[in-house]
């Protein structure tokens, strides 16, 4: 099976971690294709960056999909766009964050979310709640700038542990799920380091999409997720205007 992998900012060494993580954990026969959005910010970190990246993301999916991806990932831990996909694509589209809590909730009944920024905490903290884990999870923020963690003489990695720390002496944390695509390659050494389960978005991800083509699911299109309807665009996104079916990105 192919499943598609995308890195909705454009820093291109971000998406081969992420592509690297997501082949690790792939069954034989698995085929990951990794894409880096081209167009939008080259971080994540914020709505104001979240709604821009939206249009590149969406344009990856529907390539993807027409190359004959059989299912998506989106690699950013804000579930960026993640309902828009839905509707547009015929191949069931996975978020890393909502991946990455369902799989905590299977092997733990308290864990801790470590993200990046304070202004990302919120957002991934309403993901949490949406996903009906909010009386489960906590959310923490590391003071880690998601480029930071491109830079190996950064902080970035002892702010993260002091973090995971914090999270297993105050909320009493049973496992931790690292909140952003960039800390793909950490959750090995860090479960060894703490001897907890460590759950990265992106392997959980994978599973799922993997799960999913085998049981021959996807997306329902009746009622929230079906196709877009076929009306007129205009402006710079007037290549986004949805067909019979999908827009025509």
């Amino acid at each position: 099976m192919r499943i598609l992998v995308v890195n909705p900012n454009t820093t291109a060494s971000m998406t081969r971690r992420i592509a690297a993580a997501a082949e690790r954990v792939t069954a034989a026969g698995t085929e990951i294709i990794a894409r880096t959005s081209a167009m939008g910010p080259e971080s994540i970190e914020g709505y104001y960056d979240e709604a821009l990246a939206v249009p590149g993301l969406l344009q990856a999916i529907h390539q993807g999909e027409q190359e004959g991806a059989e299912a998506a990932i989106i690699a950013c831990f804000d579930d960026t766009g993640l309902d828009a996909a839905r509707s547009m694509a015929g191949i069931p589209v996975i978020g890393i964050c909502e991946a990455a809590v369902a799989t905590a909730s299977f092997i733990a009944q308290r864990f801790t979310v470590v993200t990046t920024m304070e202004r990302s905490r919120l957002p991934v903290e309403a993901l949490v709640h949406r996903y009906g884990m909010g009386g489960r999870a906590k959310v923490r923020a590391a003071d880690i700038p998601v480029l930071s963690l491109e830079d190996p003489g950064s902080a970035a990695r002892d702010r993260l542990c002091r973090e995971i720390e914090l999270a297993l002496r105050e909320d009493r944390a049973e496992a931790i799920v690292l909140g952003c695509a960039g800390m793909a390659n950490l959750p090995q050494q860090l479960q060894a380091d703490y001897n907890i389960p460590v759950i990265d978005g992106v392997a959980a991800a994978v599973k799922q999409a993997e799960g999913l083509v085998a049981l021959g699911l996807s997306t329902a299109k009746r009622g929230a997720y079906a196709f877009p309807l076929e009306k007129r665009y205009s402006g710079m996104l007037a290549t986004f205007a949805p067909g019979d079916r999908a827009p025509a990105v």
